[in-house]
């Protein structure tokens, strides 16, 4: 039983990869975070509704006023006609600008704000009882498609491609239909009883899995195991988390040989998993790339990890040396192909003899040749699963050398670092001290300088005190040379005069005697003598021989 084929696609050119997100309202507020962190899981989401979702930038604005304008919580709080009436007075760029917001949100690009912001639009959508058939019959288009995206977390249902019928909105938005836009079955789908669609939480058996409630889009692979006989799908990674795989007889009624099954949670039956897997592989292998064979090999070796029957440890084992080598480059895909199908067919023959040949040969006596080849197949079989043990006993055994070889080359590198850590922690060393001996060869320095400096300041005080000294006494002598020097000249200037007046005296006695002298010549003589200042050394003006006092 191969994967269920999701590949259908809705609307024209659009290919719908959808949030995960899981619809139950049961679910805990703890397990809607979890979902609504796979908004962006599937990588069509980016590639498709980018390419062709409108633009906000690109949508023309019309004025709106205050009062009419509506938000997302309008929409997720308010009546059904209330929200009604007000949409048909706005313009569509408008609920265009609405149904992007919604889009922004759902795929939470900022973070926990925006997750927050869904989990309150979510509770309120899904608290309301009012929401029925009845009254969803008479909401607008934008509304419905607001409250589907909603409660579903699905922001396919924004996009302008896709078109779907009011009634068929109105059922995903009640859980009548799957809300997985490549399936869009009518639910319980195939009329299915169990009690997991029977619940009426939107789950759908044909493309969902049992656990965890989600979808995707991944065929031909290990990632999802179908029961044998209910048809239900279960994710390989949440039937590993749940336990779902383990040990068991193959067949329903108990006594059959114990192997790998796995435990539906839809019917509680088991199913055998190595034939499932082996189904798969030869269906699949050869359109699988060198990465999908790694991730479908890694599935089945954490399927047959807990394996305890010799055809299971075997695949386990094999799986496990095909991973490596692939991922080392040893071996080529292809090759790698040829080997695990190799691997399927040896576990084939090794299964040709069935436990109902042994009943019946059970009950009839065996001749002595038959029971010594049966003996020697017994031994044979001992001898394999020896080998088998052997050989994975030699395979550990490699991988801790390999491991030890890796300790002990690190050890050695880390030996040589911490050598290499230790001289130059001592080249370190040496490079202080001689740092520090050059600061104090420096501080020392400093120190002679700062005393030489401090050796000149006083000298240099000392020098300009003499120099104001030797300055006031030269001031001083200039003065006093400078007043005697002029006492000089005035004295001579005086003789010079008084010599003069003399001779006029004697020339004005002479001519007197003959005639009379000029009395005019005589005055300005006279002022002229007596106008020199008196000097401070000099005689006053007391003693001056001319000199009258007033």
């Amino acid at each position: 039983m191969l994967p269920p084929g999701q590949q259908s696609q809705v609307g024209e050119g659009l290919q719908t990869s959808l949030s995960l997100v899981s619809s139950d309202p049961r679910l805990s507020l703890e397990e809607h975070r979890s979902n609504t962190g796979n908004l962006r899981e599937s990588p069509t989401e980016s590639a498709s509704s980018r390419e062709i979702w409108p633009m906000a930038a690109a949508i023309k604005k019309e004025s709106v006023s205050g009062a009419d304008k509506i938000t997302l919580h309008d929409v997720a709080r308010e009546r059904v006609d209330v929200v009604y009436e007000k949409m048909l007075h706005l313009p569509c760029e408008f609920l265009d600008e609405l149904k992007n917001g919604l889009r922004v949100i759902l795929e939470g690009g900022n973070g926990s704000q925006h997750r927050e912001e869904f989990f309150i639009l979510q509770k309120l959508v899904q608290s309301r009882a009012d929401l029925t058939t009845k009254t969803l019959v008479r909401t607008h288009r934008v509304q419905l498609e607001i409250l589907v995206a909603i409660n579903t977390g699905i922001q396919g249902f924004l996009h302008p491609s896709i078109n779907l019928s009011q009634a068929s909105l109105i059922e995903i938005f009640l859980y009548k239909r799957c809300r997985n836009l490549a399936c869009r079955s009518q639910l319980p789908a195939e009329d299915c009883t169990c009690e997991t669609c029977a619940n009426g939480n939107g789950f759908c058996n044909l493309c969902m899995c049992v656990i965890c409630s989600k979808f995707d889009f991944e065929v031909n692979t290990c990632r999802w195991i179908g029961c044998d006989l209910c048809s239900h799908w279960t994710h390989t990674d949440c039937a590993i988390r749940e336990q779902l795989i383990c040990m068991g007889p193959a067949t329903q009624n108990g006594t059959g040989p114990s192997e790998m099954v796995f435990k539906c949670q839809a019917c509680n039956r088991t199913s055998e998993l190595l034939g499932w897997v082996k189904d798969v592989f030869q269906h699949c292998v050869m359109s699988w790339d060198g990465e999908a064979l790694i991730r479908e090999l890694d599935f089945v070796s954490r399927i047959f990890h807990g394996s305890k029957d010799p055809r299971g440890r075997k695949l386990h084992w094999k799986s496990d040396d095909l991973k490596e080598n692939l991922r080392s480059g040893k071996v080529e895909s292809k090759a790698a192909c040829k080997a695990i199908l190799m691997v399927f067919k040896e576990l084939e023959l090794d299964s040709q003899k069935t436990p109902e040949n042994a009943e019946s040969e059970s009950g009839r006596l065996i001749a002595p040749q038959e029971a010594c080849n049966r003996i020697s197949e017994v031994v044979h079989e001992a001898v394999r699963n020896m080998e088998m043990v052997a050989n994975e006993k030699m395979r550990m055994f490699k991988k801790a050398r390999l491991s030890f070889d890796a300790c002990e080359r690190e050890l050695a590198e880390k030996a040589r670092e911490a050598g290499e850590l230790n001289m130059d922690r001592q080249k370190k060393k040496l490079e202080i001290e001689e740092l520090e001996r050059i600061v104090r060869l420096k501080s020392a320095e400093a120190d002679m300088f700062q005393m030489k400096a401090n050796e000149a300041k006083r000298e240099s005080e000392r020098l300009q005190r003499i120099l104001l000294a030797k300055s006031d006494k030269s001031e001083e002598e200039y003065t006093s040379n400078y007043l005697k020097q002029r006492l000089n000249e005035a004295e001579a200037e005086k003789q010079y005069l008084y010599e003069k007046m003399k001779m006029q005296e004697t020339s004005r006695l002479s001519q007197s005697s003959g005639g009379g002298g000029d009395p005019l010549m005589f005055s300005k003589i006279h002022d002229l003598l007596y106008s020199v200042p008196p000097s401070a050394d000099g005689p006053s003006n007391d003693c001056h021989p001319f000199r009258k006092n007033p």
